[in-house]
């Protein structure tokens, strides 16, 4: 009998770690920046759990869960003449009608986390991918293509109520095609920072250093999600207020003016990113900040415009694409205890010689001074 119980023991907890479920029993959480268990879907399926590409069993993709019609994908030719792109690896998964893969994630109580993962859509309908974690859940519309390699990145920041967090991502449309739906590829989470002042600058995070997971080997940048769609900000002490995301972006993929990290405003008027600073009434106070291009060839006029208070800013530029910047600065009196920055590009931008590839102009080194 005893043998019995151990051997039912054993199962058990194989199932448990197969799917990624985390132990409560763990005393704390490590800090995390990097990808979930098999978040790249490079750890296949067994070939006796395929049928053709679509995974049979509710456990039968490494460490998730899955539920409903789920194909498992390799990147290039597809039959009926599609081509699925899969730049960071080898594989990814398709979210058929109202399919969804599941993950549980050891975490910190009370923290919050961002979400790194690659999506695209694969089918010209409207497409949009769910993420649900901790109760927190949002819709992300991705029939805009940013990049035409298939490799839009997307953040999304949730705060974890218990030690252990399920995290879902679900395609919640219905279409003829049942096979039609989001493809979703490398997964990452990160631990965020709160955000933080520099020496003399009421600006939080003003060089955007404190950001989402970036991955390593391929990146064209992280799509950071309006606050319609995502309530928690993935990068702390800014809010993405417009209709349209905005890209945080790299110093090893990209040019920045400093540091290792900036932001592009690649959906113009539609792009906009701001921040609520603390000042006193009738005060005189400066901003300062970089503008300028990521040597991703993105060429042309371009303008950002900046809003303080009652003052408003046009600072043009003109892209050679070469990785170039330049700086600017307003002077304002704050009207009360609380003002708005905001920022956003006047025009919208395509790569000089990829149309389909959305881009504009890059932000960094956001300065808020008094002026004495």
């Amino acid at each position: 009998m005893a043998s019995l119980l151990f051997l039912c023991f054993l199962s058990i907890s194989s199932l448990y770690n197969n799917v990624g479920f985390a132990s409560s029993a763990s005393n704390k959480a490590p800090y995390l920046d990097a990808l979930l268990p098999n978040g790249d879907f490079e750890e296949a399926p067994k070939a006796s759990n395929m049928k053709k590409t679509v995974i049979i069993g509710k456990y039968s993709l490494p460490k998730w869960e899955i539920k409903g019609l789920v194909e498992y994908i390799s990147g290039g030719p597809q039959p009926g003449g599609f081509y699925f792109a899969v730049p960071r690896g080898e594989h990814a998964v398709r979210l058929g009608n109202e399919a969804s893969v599941s993950q549980n994630v050891a975490v910190k109580a009370g923290v919050i986390y961002s979400l790194t993962f690659g999506t695209t859509r694969t089918c010209a309908q409207d497409e949009a991918l769910r993420i649900t974690v901790a109760g927190q859940s949002a819709e992300l519309p991705i029939q805009t293509l940013y990049s035409s390699d298939g490799g839009d990145s997307y953040a999304w920041a949730f705060k974890a109520d218990n030690k252990v967090v399920k995290v879902t991502f679900h395609n919640p449309g219905i279409q003829e095609d049942p096979t039609c739906g989001p493809l979703l590829d490398h997964i990452a989470i990160k631990e965020m920072k709160p955000p933080t002042y520099a020496r003399g600058n009421l600006v939080k995070n003003g060089g955007f250093e404190n950001g989402p997971h970036v991955f390593k080997n391929f990146s064209t940048g992280i799509l950071l999600s309006p606050k319609i769609q995502d309530l928690i900000s993935p990068l702390p002490g800014w809010i993405i207020e417009s209709l349209k995301p905005v890209k945080f972006i790299d110093a090893k993929h990209f040019s920045v003016p400093s540091g290792l990290a900036a932001i592009e405003l690649v959906a113009g008027r539609e792009s906009a990113i701001a921040q609520i600073i603390r000042t006193v009434t009738n005060k005189m106070y400066k901003l300062s900040f970089t503008i300028g291009d990521a040597k991703n060839g993105c060429h042309g006029s371009m303008m950002v415009e900046a809003f303080a208070a009652h003052e408003t800013l046009k600072v043009p530029f003109v892209s050679q694409g070469k990785g170039q910047f330049k700086t600017a600065s307003i002077k304002f009196k704050a009207i009360s205890n609380r003002t708005r920055i905001t920022f956003y590009s006047a025009y919208y931008h395509t790569k000089l010689h990829d149309y389909g590839h959305m881009c504009g102009p890059v932000l960094d080194n956001v300065v808020v001074t008094p002026v004495y």
